[in-house]
């Protein structure tokens, strides 16, 4: 990966798992570049760098070159990503090929600022809830954003953000505003003092009001098998 937009690949003709798990075995990664009128690509990438790059969130929703040894190039973009499950190997990565003059649509996150300096960041016993993190969008390849930004520096308690809400840049649309189906992006909630973080702490001091309510096992039974001996030692 020369830079942060070009992924250097080889294009692969053994394919197969077979393939694809020597390909792996020697720190490489397996991969697809699809899409536009041409047929699918069979690519060969190196591991570490790809796996450095997805910890990026960047990553998944920029336009991308793919360049190959003779020096072909084709803008991409990452459409799926698949993990070992539980080792941090990548063990497959797919691409889709764009065009300059095509929409794109594909989901970018989105970052939340100024909300500890909102009135209701300030406010005692209010939490601000992020509902959604991330959103589809649709613009051509060039105005295509990294993220949106959310300015909650003027959220009162009760207030609330939805999708509708988001100024977009230049050339971007939010697909499922066309449809009408809106949606909250960002609320406050209550929450008591009692309560401390919330839901989770109520529940612990439920369980605790519960706990000392319940007798020990035992406990009279002991006091009772325990009386005669006193009065034994007494006697003597």
């Amino acid at each position: 990966m020369g830079d942060s937009t070009t992924i250097a690949a080889e294009v692969r003709e053994d394919v197969g798992k077979g393939a694809s798990r020597r390909l792996r075995r020697q720190g490489k990664i397996p991969a697809v570049i699809y899409g536009g009128d041409r047929d699918a690509v069979a690519l060969t990438l190196d591991h570490d760098p790809i796996l450095h790059a997805s910890e990026n969130e960047a990553f998944y929703s920029s336009v991308m070159d793919i360049r190959v040894g003779d020096g072909r190039r084709q803008s991409v973009v990452v459409r799926d990503v698949h993990r070992h499950p539980f080792k941090p190997l990548i063990m497959h990565v797919d691409f889709q090929r764009i065009s300059e003059k095509e929409v794109l649509r594909i989901s970018v996150p989105i970052h939340f600022i100024g909300e500890e300096d909102s009135p209701a960041g300030r406010a005692a016993g209010v939490i601000i809830q992020h509902q959604v993190t991330e959103v589809e969008v649709a613009a051509l390849p060039k105005n295509l954003p990294e993220y949106l930004e959310v300015d909650l520096s003027e959220m009162e308690d009760g207030g609330s953000v939805n999708l509708s809400d988001i100024r977009l840049p230049e050339g971007v649309e939010i697909p499922v505003l066309a449809t009408g189906d809106d949606a909250v992006v960002a609320n406050t909630v209550h929450v008591k003092e009692s309560q401390g973080t919330g839901a989770a702490a109520e529940a612990e001091e439920e369980a605790g009001i519960e706990a000392a309510e319940v007798p020990v096992v035992g406990e009279e039974d002991a006091a009772a098998d325990e009386a005669p001996a006193d009065e034994a030692e007494d006697g003597e």
